[in-house]
C-alpha cells in the first residue's frame, strides 16, 4: 500500500468534505458525486502542493 504524506491525507479530507457539501466541481463544472473522484481531486491538489504523494497510475 502506497504512503500518503500528513498534508496529502488534509488534502483528501478537505476534498470529501467539500463533496459532501455539495461544493466540489469537477474541471468542466459539474458536480462531483463520486467517493473515487472526490479522493483523486484531493490527491492531485496535494500533489501540485508539492506533498509525497505515488505517481498517478495509468
Amino acid at each position: 500500500m502506497a504512503k500518503y504524506s500528513e498534508k496529502a491525507s488534509e488534502k483528501v479530507e478537505e476534498t470529501m468534505h467539500e463533496m459532501k457539501e455539495g461544493k466540489l466541481k469537477t474541471g468542466s463544472g459539474k458536480k462531483v458525486t463520486s467517493k473515487k473522484q472526490a479522493v483523486a481531486i484531493g490527491l492531485s491538489e496535494a500533489r501540485k502542493e508539492g506533498a509525497k504523494v505515488p505517481k498517478k497510475k495509468k
